[in-house]
């Protein structure tokens, strides 16, 4: 009779063991996948927030280069071509206040950069909506960075910086359009994601002698 209870006690801790050891099996893989997904989904916002910001910093800087002229180029075999007299050499100070804005995404992370003069809407040319390169857009160009030089690079598109206006109560807008690819570090929402945005701002007004275009660039 006493050896009964002690019997039963073993058996129900063993029981009790066992079903902790289930719950701990049906439980903790949802846990764990919650925890993956909030990690996930922070360096998402990470990333919206450091494209975001590094758009409207170099809106900004390009905002300020209406009188700036036409870009330069510096003859190197191994480098791509580089911004040229077909693009205000704004274009390559916004792509390179982007390199320099500290984003915590890696740089060849971004598949492109946009920077055009933008219409009423905030977009290039006469369109509604951001195309993915400047071919078909007047007044764009694209940049991408290129890993050998570590630098965004002009990779198309044209701008001739003598038709800006930047007169005062006239000034042209000036867009930047970034689109990255943020991947995803689990895997539980895929394997990547488009990132992107835009800031437009209106030039900033050139003395009255060389605002107007053709006086300028």
């Amino acid at each position: 009779m006493s050896g009964r209870p002690r019997c039963l006690h073993r058996r129900r801790s063993r029981d009790e063991r066992g079903a902790v050891a289930v719950e701990a099996a049906l439980v903790l893989p949802i846990l764990f996948t919650v925890l993956f997904g909030i990690v996930d989904l922070s360096m998402l916002v990470r990333d919206e927030v450091s494209t975001t910001s590094a758009t409207r910093i170099a809106a900004r800087i390009a905002a300020t280069g209406a009188g700036a002229g036409p870009g330069t180029c510096v003859t190197r075999p191994s480098a791509p071509p580089c911004t040229s007299q077909f693009s205000p050499a704004l274009a390559q100070a916004a792509a390179d206040a982007i390199q320099r804005s500290g984003m915590s995404m890696p740089k060849d992370s971004i598949d492109y950069i946009l920077v055009y003069k933008a219409n009423d809407q905030g977009f290039p040319g006469t369109g509604t909506s951001m195309p993915s390169d400047c071919s078909a857009t007047t007044d764009c160009v694209m940049f991408t960075w290129y890993d050998a030089d570590d630098k965004f690079r002009w990779a198309g598109g044209s701008w001739d910086s003598k038709t800006i206006n930047g007169c005062l109560n006239q000034s042209d807008m000036v867009g930047v359009y970034l689109h990255a690819t943020h991947d995803w570090a689990s895997g539980i929402f895929g394997s990547s994601i488009g990132v992107d945005d835009r800031a437009v701002s209106r030039f900033e007004p050139l003395d009255p002698q060389t605002c107007a275009p053709g006086t300028h660039g």
